[in-house]
C-alpha cells in the first residue's frame, strides 16, 4: 500500500511545481483513465471480429470518472437506465414488428417511464438511447430475431464499456489518488 501513496504524493509534488489546480489534476488522471480502459476495450473487442469497440468506448468515457464515488454512481444510473431502455426496447419491436413509426413512440414511452417511475436522474438519457440501439438494430434487419439479437450485442458492448470504465477509474484510485485541497492540507497537518 506504501506504493499508492508514494506515487500519489510524487503526484501532488508535480502538479504543485507545475501550478495545477485540483481540477487539472483530476482532468490529467481522467485522460490516463481513458487511455487505459479505451485500450482494453478496443483491444478485447477487436479480437471478436463481430463486435464493433466503438459503441463500448463510448460508454465507458460516459461511465467513467476520476473520482470513484462519482464513477459508482454513474455506472449504477446508467445500469438502471440500459435495463429500462432494453424492456421497452423489446417491448416495442414485439409489439410493433419493428416498424420505424414506432420508434419516436418508444423514445416518449421510455423517457416517461425513466423520469416517472424508474427515477434515477443520473443518466436519465441513457434509457432512450438503450431503446434507440435495440430498435434501430432490429429495422436494419429483416427480421425481428436477428434485430433482437444484433440489440442484445450492441447493449452487451455498452455494458462492457461501461463495467471496464468503472473498473478502471478504481482502479487508478487506488493506484493514483488525487486528493483535493482540503484534503491535503488535513493530511499535511497529520
Amino acid at each position: 500500500m506504501m506504493v499508492p501513496v508514494s506515487l500519489s504524493r510524487k503526484a501532488e509534488t508535480l502538479a504543485q511545481r507545475l501550478g495545477l489546480s485540483y481540477d487539472r489534476l483530476l482532468g490529467v488522471r481522467f485522460a490516463i483513465n481513458v487511455l487505459i480502459a479505451s485500450s482494453i476495450v478496443w483491444f478485447t473487442l477487436g479480437a471478436f471480429h463481430d463486435s464493433s469497440p466503438i459503441w463500448a468506448i463510448a460508454s465507458l468515457v460516459a461511465a467513467s470518472d476520476p473520482e470513484p464515488q462519482q464513477a459508482r454512481q454513474l455506472f449504477r444510473s446508467r445500469i438502471i437506465n440500459v435495463v429500462v431502455g432494453c424492456v421497452v426496447g423489446f417491448v416495442f419491436l414485439l409489439l410493433g414488428s419493428g416498424k420505424p413509426r414506432m420508434v419516436p413512440v418508444a423514445l416518449a414511452v421510455t423517457v416517461l417511464i425513466s423520469t416517472y417511475l424508474v427515477r434515477v436522474k443520473t443518466m436519465w438519457r441513457q434509457a432512450p438511447i438503450t431503446a434507440a440501439i435495440i430498435i434501430a438494430a432490429s429495422l436494419a434487419s429483416a427480421s425481428t430475431k436477428v434485430g433482437l439479437e444484433r440489440g442484445l450485442h450492441r447493449v452487451a458492448e455498452v455494458l462492457f464499456g461501461s463495467i471496464v470504465g468503472v473498473l478502471v477509474s478504481f482502479l487508478m484510485s487506488r493506484v493514483w489518488l488525487v486528493r483535493g485541497p482540503e484534503d491535503r492540507a488535513i493530511g499535511g497537518r497529520s
